[in-house]
């Protein structure tokens, strides 16, 4: 019987700390220069960077900048759309594709202010 409580609180102790892993990572803070440059080797990493919110009408597509134009796509549209023209910090997966570009998939969206 105790054999059996204590394979039973080791698997609930397992499953507790694999499923807070994911959702309480901090996200590594990384400049779009270096996402950039290192888009292969973040691909599927958690991130946070920041850039100017851009966007083009045909076909729609949301983008965030720094002043040397290195880019990175933000999903889902509607949510960075209100943020059209503004600064922000976004917190989201990374994922890089030689055919698709380079994608950010938000969890979080913030303005910042302008230096």
């Amino acid at each position: 019987m105790r054999s059996i409580r204590q394979r039973l609180m080791a698997g609930l102790a397992l499953l507790a700390l694999a499923a807070c892993s994911d959702s309480t990572a901090k996200a590594r803070e990384v400049s779009l220069p270096v996402l950039v440059d290192q888009a292969g080797q973040l691909d599927g990493s958690r991130l946070a960077t920041q850039g100017k919110v851009r966007h083009f009408e045909d076909p729609l597509h949301y983008w965030i900048e720094d002043e040397d134009l290195n880019r990175v796509e933000i999903f889902p549209h509607e949510r960075i759309a209100p943020h059209l023209g503004e600064t922000v910090r976004v917190i989201g997966v990374f994922e890089y594709s030689p055919s698709r570009g380079r994608r950010l998939t938000l969890e979080s969206v913030e303005p910042v202010g302008e230096r």
